[in-house]
């Protein structure tokens, strides 16, 4: 009924060091037929990224995976130098209506004894057999567990919004202009790279519940694998910001969307990026 992927791609850079964009989707489909795709770390430019030849990525992915609808949502904005722009965030690719998007910056606090940069998250109401459902992928900071505690806090206000705008009546008279009320259902899934480990007090701020009438996230995995252990997402194959095999990859659904919820895995075996994708199945 429903198939998500998610995965940090970075920028198409696979273990061998080589970017490789078409990697990137040969791995995905090889996977399965996935109706949404949600990546991070997609470049526009940004040459001096390793391996990069300052490519329009979401360019390159649109063109190979026609029949899907692109939607980016920029993070890093910045000069290139030569009258353009350098650009770096998180994407959805659906086969799906789209309905409305919003794209959230995240906040990013004064912190001047770690490195940091600007996060966001990507926000798309995608019409689907299981009915609307509000699809987020988001990158939150590495360096920092501060800015992720602040980034957490703001996407759970962004879900107690939604939710309270779910209530908005459609009114005809607004219908076609910028006024029109669309749907802002209660129904969610937000995944991407959290970098934190599963342990960590970061994914129970996540988990924890809201007031009456809000439906909190569950952790995919867990719902289905309860008292397991997450599988490793990072560090299968050697990188050096983890020591050892950790999950930094997580799809979270709204409660009220787990009943539908038949299947999680992970793709342990490429090296296509650092980072392992991830995917679910509804029906």
């Amino acid at each position: 009924m429903l198939n998500l992927i998610s995965w940090n791609i970075q920028w198409g850079r696979g273990m061998d060091g080589e970017v490789d964009l078409v990697r990137i989707v040969d791995t995905i489909q090889r996977i399965g037929d996935f109706d949404i795709i949600c990546l991070q770390e997609v470049a526009i430019g940004f040459p001096d990224l390793a391996g990069s030849r300052g490519d329009n990525q979401m360019v390159e992915l649109a063109t190979q995976l026609q029949g899907y609808t692109p939607i980016y949502g920029v993070a890093t904005d910045v000069p290139d130098g030569k009258g353009g722009r350098n650009q770096f965030g998180n994407a959805i690719f659906t086969r799906l209506p789209v309905g409305q998007i919003w794209r959230h910056l995240l906040p990013w606090k004064a912190e001047l004894s770690a490195p940091s940069m600007q996060r966001m998250l990507l926000e798309a109401v995608i019409i689907t057999e299981l009915g609307p459902v509000r699809v987020m992928t988001t990158h939150l900071e590495y360096y920092s567990h501060h800015q992720r505690n602040a980034q957490i806090a703001a996407i759970r206000q962004l879900h107690i919004e939604a939710c309270a705008m779910s209530q908005r009546l459609i009114v005809n008279e607004e219908r076609g202009g910028t006024f029109e009320v669309w749907p802002r259902p209660i129904a969610a899934i937000l995944c991407g790279d959290m970098n934190f480990p599963a342990t960590a007090p970061e994914r129970e701020r996540i988990l924890a519940p809201f007031e009456a009438g809000i439906p909190r996230f569950l952790d995919a995995w867990s719902v289905l694998h309860p008292d397991q252990p997450h599988i490793p997402t990072v560090g299968i194959h050697p990188v050096d910001f983890v020591d050892r095999p950790a999950c930094f990859d997580f799809i979270f659904v709204t409660e009220n969307l787990t009943r539908q919820l038949t299947a999680f895995d992970c793709d342990t075996m490429t090296q296509a990026s650092d980072h392992q994708p991830i995917w679910v199945k509804f029906d």
